[in-house]
């Protein structure tokens, strides 16, 4: 039974943190777009400050432990799908390393990228949640 427990806060956690990476990279589009200084771009600095720090980090590190306690009590580490999971999520991690970067950049004026870099940015952690949940759901080797 509390390995279900687990399994629900793995899945619960997962989703706090995609909504995040999936939103996150849609505030710097706008905020790409908003003049340096400007009431806006404060709004959006306080705004990606929020989603980072209260939902990204905690969500990460919840289904980094969530999804490390399943591994170990489901004995999968010995599977080949896992192996393949584990390097996308390693992936997504470093692409939530590289978000909290560019949140930081953003606080400080430093942007340098455009609204549209943005835009195929956001795409990003959708083609890599879909590969996941692919390998988690279908466990294809």
């Amino acid at each position: 039974m509390l390995y279900l427990w687990i399994k629900a806060g793995h899945i619960l956690a997962l989703i706090a943190w995609m909504a995040a990476m999936l939103y996150l990279p849609r505030l710097f589009v706008y905020h790409a777009a908003a003049p340096a200084g400007s009431a806006q771009s404060e709004t959006f600095k306080v705004m990606e400050r929020r989603l980072a720090k209260g939902i990204m980090l905690p969500g990460m590190i919840a289904t980094w432990v969530f999804g490390i306690t399943l591994a170990v009590q489901s004995g999968a580490f010995s599977q080949g799908w896992l192996h393949a999971k584990l390097a996308l999520v390693v992936a997504m991690s470093g692409l939530h390393g590289w978000f909290s970067r560019m949140v930081k950049d953003f606080a400080a004026d430093r942007n340098t990228r455009t609204p549209n870099f943005y835009r195929v940015i956001n795409e990003v952690p959708t083609l890599l949640m879909i590969v996941i949940v692919i390998l988690v759901v279908v466990k294809p080797f």
